[in-house]
């Protein structure tokens, strides 16, 4: 298994660097920051995504988007960024050759935008055809909505790309202050992944990074997490299909039980043979996708599935999907399909890992969110280590009556018609 080394800069700066020992052609540049839709208030909120666009606009060291995307794409660099509810990442991944000048590139990003006022205008049609698109897309837009619903109006509940009449309103003093609070250096980690030498490495992200300021960081508001009824939301749309998310309140990241509930949920939910999607597709026809997860994030937590299905058979796919969550509460899941699971899950990590990129964010998103690091072969015998009992203990813990939750998008209007379908005996 690879091995990672963790290393804190003198002002604070996190750094973890994966070294493949020459097992990769490629190498990733991966920097995150606590800074995301959680961070915000209600009159900026989508300030995180939009400040996340303008670093590629333009920087001191690279005044124009073309400067950057041409510099990048001369290496054939594939490159990003993106913003979720506790963090935002740049990263570019390159051959290992070219990593001393992505390295320079994204750090460039991260530390020197100019925010130029013509540039933050014209992005904000931009941004504003994002969220339109999202709109019209319910597999991607039912998701938010359930965070909607479980959180309501606290930043959990807000959309990160943030609404349009805010967007319009946002300027370059807003960046400015947003940045002075979050982008400080202990609140930044930085993650190496590839084939380099490790001294040269931090010595060449110290340097990249000396700038960054050493100031307190702005902490989240924390999240308020109860319910003790169950809760619908409708979205009314004339559709060829509904889709919905049906779920409970779960945990969160920090949590020791979240070693069961991925055993549990990919009983529930991983790959094809997994009993949500034997019975809703391959049995009752009723839909083409349907998934599960849990989002846990570092104070809470859910677990949700969702399917796009046929407006006649709503109410049988809410009913199959509420069985096989009260069979996992009432009967312990057998040796052969328990360890179809744990493989399946271990399986896929090991595959998914294979790429220099998907390794920093395996590495990086745990910094960021728990200060520490699991590798590869500690979590591999976590997930082994898991008991029946223990599936079917969390299974009791999360799946409760009183935290369920709905979202459908579809040619519905009765709330209370789904309210009563959700019931868990």
């Amino acid at each position: 298994m690879t091995n990672f080394t963790r290393t804190v800069l003198p002002n604070g700066l996190r750094v973890v660097t994966v070294n493949t020992n020459g097992s990769s052609l490629s190498a990733t540049i991966l920097v995150l920051v606590e800074a995301g839709s959680k961070y915000e208030v209600k009159e900026n909120n989508g300030l995180s995504h939009f400040l996340e666009h303008m670093c590629f606009k333009g920087t001191l060291n690279r005044p124009t988007a073309l400067a950057i995307t041409a510099e990048l794409d001369g290496i054939g660099a594939e490159y990003n960024a993106f913003t979720g509810q506790e963090y935002t990442g740049y990263y570019a991944k390159v051959r290992s050759a070219d990593l001393d000048q992505a390295l320079d590139i994204v750090a460039d990003l991260y530390s020197n935008p100019v925010f130029n006022d013509e540039e933050i205008e014209k992005e904000k049609g931009v941004i504003i055809e994002e969220i339109n698109m999202y709109e019209d897309l319910p597999p991607r837009k039912a998701p938010e909505l359930f965070d909607e619903l479980l959180y309501g109006d606290q930043p959990a509940g807000w959309p990160v790309g943030g609404h349009k009449e805010i967007i319009l309103k946002l300027g370059k003093q807003d960046f400015l202050k947003y940045r002075s609070e979050h982008y400080v250096a202990q609140a930044t980690a930085v993650i190496v992944v590839g084939s380099f030498n490790e001294a040269d490495v931090i010595k060449k992200i110290e340097k990249e990074f000396a700038n960054v300021p050493m100031l307190p960081k702005f902490e989240k508001v924390k999240t308020e997490d109860a319910q003790t009824t169950p809760k619908v939301k409708l979205s009314f749309k004339e559709s060829d299909q509904t889709h919905l998310v049906l779920g409970c309140r779960a945990f969160s990241e920090l949590d020791e039980r979240r070693f069961a509930l991925e055993v549990l949920d990919d009983v529930l939910g991983g790959g094809m043979s997994s009993r949500l999607f034997q019975v809703i597709r391959e049995k009752m026809g009723a839909a083409y996708y349907v998934r599960s997860g849990e989002s846990l994030y570092s104070d809470h937590g859910y677990w949700s599935v969702a399917s796009g299905v046929d407006h006649k058979k709503v109410f049988l796919v809410i009913d199959a999907i509420l069985k096989e969550m009260q069979d996992l509460k009432n009967t312990l899941v057998n040796d052969e399909e328990l360890k179809r699971a744990k493989d399946h899950l271990c399986g896929q990590m090991v595959l998914g890992l294979e790429t220099s990129d998907a390794k920093a964010m395996f590495y990086g998103g745990q910094e960021i969110i728990k200060k520490d690091v699991t590798d590869v072969a500690e979590y591999i015998q976590r997930i082994e280590a898991v008991t029946a009992e223990e599936v079917m203990r969390v299974a009791r813990d999360v799946f409760n009556e009183e935290t369920l939750n709905l979202v459908l998008i579809g040619p519905f209007k009765d709330e209370k018609v789904f309210l009563d379908h959700l019931r868990l005996n």
